[in-house]
């Protein structure tokens, strides 16, 4: 009888990870120390912290974009480097990074034709992720006749060509407004969910952190340590109600006190203040 394997349900480990970057004056800097974490497969954890506190280095380490000063990062029980090398990642940043003079479907074949496939392959893949993110009536567009929330789409769909096991998105939605942020959050939550890939996301927001995750990974300012890591127990999936919950407040404000350095609790008698005090604590510290 032949044995089934099981996947490791562990995705990514980082352990003892330090990154210190030399300064033109000749002196160093220590980005992040003392990093050790384990990320689950099918998990979304954000990273949340203050300016300057680490967060995009640690995702550039955990992508190989950089290399750490200290520990180390296993990928799918392998090096980082390799990890890479076997395409193992998706990568999405702040600005979507496309091609002006491409359509929409060009820019999401353009890491497939680095490939050996054959073009009715690519193609055939290049419709699956437009319908995924759903694009399909803008494939022959060009990335200036889109809004931002629909380039930020196109780049999704790009990172997920090669179904790579982990999505590093770095402040993807920063730049646009909230409410096309809200319905960005909505759609990466949907695509997640069909696709059952590991999503590390970076983000100064809050409540966006705690509608999105599965855990929140809280980091102190620099050099970058965690100190907390906060299990968001919201009930999925989430929509609109979400956002207008009780336990959802209760959730944004127990990761406020962990980057004020409290205790990383909301006080016990919090939630008695009612939905008004903590909304209003919300508007206060949208910006983490």
């Amino acid at each position: 009888m032949t044995v089934e394997q099981v996947p490791d349900p562990l995705v990514v480990r980082l352990e003892g990870l330090e990154k210190t970057f030399a300064l033109p004056s000749g002196e160093t800097m220590t980005a992040v120390a003392g990093i050790d974490l384990e990320l689950r497969r099918g998990e979304f954890v954000s990273l949340i912290g203050p300016s300057g506190c680490g967060k995009s280095t640690l995702l550039r380490l955990i992508g190989d974009l950089t290399q750490p000063s200290a520990g180390s990062v296993t990928v799918n029980g392998k090096r980082a480097h390799q990890a890479r090398i076997d395409r193992d990642y998706g990568m999405v940043f702040q600005a979507p990074v496309l091609f002006e003079w491409r359509t929409v479907e060009e820019n999401v074949r353009l890491p497939l034709e680095l490939t050996s496939q054959d073009r009715a392959a690519r193609d055939a893949r290049v419709r699956e992720m437009l319908a995924l993110v759903e694009l399909t009536d803008f494939a022959r567009h060009h990335p200036y006749q889109l809004s931002g929330g629909m380039q930020q789409r196109v780049a999704i769909a790009r990172a997920l060509t090669f179904s790579p096991s982990i999505l590093l998105m770095d402040e993807p939605f920063g730049a646009l407004d909230e409410m096309t942020r809200e319905r960005m959050n909505s759609e990466v939550l949907r695509i997640w969910e069909q696709t059952g890939i590991t999503v590390v996301f970076v983000t100064h927001s809050i409540p966006e952190a705690v509608f999105l995750s599965s855990r929140v990974v809280v980091m102190s300012a620099r050099p970058g340590r965690i100190t907390r890591v906060v299990e968001i127990d919201l009930p999925r999936p989430r929509g609109v109600e979400t956002r207008e919950s009780r336990r959802y407040f209760e959730m944004v404000t127990e990761v406020r006190e962990a980057l004020r350095g409290g205790e990383g609790r909301a006080e016990e008698g919090l939630a008695e203040e009612g939905l008004a005090s903590l909304e209003r604590a919300e508007a206060e510290g949208l910006i983490g």
